[in-house]
């Protein structure tokens, strides 16, 4: 049975923890052909974003170009898009090439809380490429960028976004409830036919950058080996688990550690 073949369209880290390099490290950890398209260079480490340099729209098609044309694409995963052109041409590519499944990480704020995106690149998420993903996993603050409302407190306030955020557009929602309190880490799931919770213990550490990246990344290099979407999300949550959990073996940085994608196999 041929690899899983996984696209990520991205931004980098030159720290090596989240962007592209997270996407690629997760996917390939749990068995796809990883190819890759970037949207943005950015300069930033575990500490936090320095410079970010979005590329010209005629490097980023011709990318695109290269990949559609050449390799049949599976799963995409598309991460921070910092434009609206670049939205366009993204979304283009999706509704030409029709790839089977589409993961969006709406990634508007860094773990260090720094704004990646302004009020275009809030637009290019939410009105462009939403309606073209068939999973979209927000985070807490971001779910409430994309709503334009308060960060939730509890899980109560995360039920209560669900509504909203399925209205967006796309079919399956993760909501991610990291930023609470408390001694679980829960998210919540959205699909067509219901709800569910998805359970987890919180995992103490300070080694979360590029965590929102990775568990997008698994969900999308998965999903073409689960019969239902739920079960891919599961098991992505499980690997995501484990990843934190062996964290702080890497010992790298000063800040907001990498989680370890490779934690099943060094």
């Amino acid at each position: 049975m041929r690899p899983i073949r996984f696209l990520s369209i991205a931004g980098t880290d030159p720290s090596g923890g989240a962007g592209q390099s997270a996407d690629l490290k997760a996917a390939s950890a749990l068995g796809a052909y990883t190819t890759s398209v970037l949207t943005t260079v950015l300069a930033q480490n575990t500490c936090g974003v320095r410079e970010v340099m979005p590329l010209p729209q005629a490097m980023i098609r011709a990318q695109l170009d290269a990949v559609f044309d050449d390799i049949t694409i599976d799963c995409v995963k598309i991460g921070m898009v910092s434009d609206l052109d670049t939205a366009r041409l993204i979304r283009e590519f999706i509704e030409r090439y029709r790839p089977a499944h589409v993961v969006l990480d709406p990634v508007m704020v860094a773990k260090s809380g720094d704004m990646l995106v302004d009020r275009d690149g809030f637009h290019a998420v939410r009105d462009i490429l939403i309606p073209v993903a068939d999973v979209i996993t927000p985070n807490l603050p971001e779910a409430a960028v994309l709503l334009e409302t308060d960060i939730p407190e509890n899980h109560e306030g995360m039920e209560a976004m669900l509504p909203g955020l399925g209205a967006l557009g796309c079919d399956i929602v993760v909501l991610k409830g990291g930023y609470l309190a408390g001694e679980v880490s829960n998210d919540l799931v959205l699909t067509p036919k219901d709800t569910c919770w998805l359970e987890a213990p919180r995992i103490r550490t300070r080694s979360l950058h590029g965590s929102g990246c990775t568990l997008a990344s698994a969900i999308a290099a998965l999903l073409p080996r689960h019969d239902t979407p739920i079960e891919a999300i599961r098991e992505a949550k499980t690997y995501m688990t484990r990843a934190l959990a062996a964290a702080e073996q890497l010992e790298v940085g000063k800040g907001q550690g990498p989680v370890h994608h490779f934690h099943a196999w060094w």
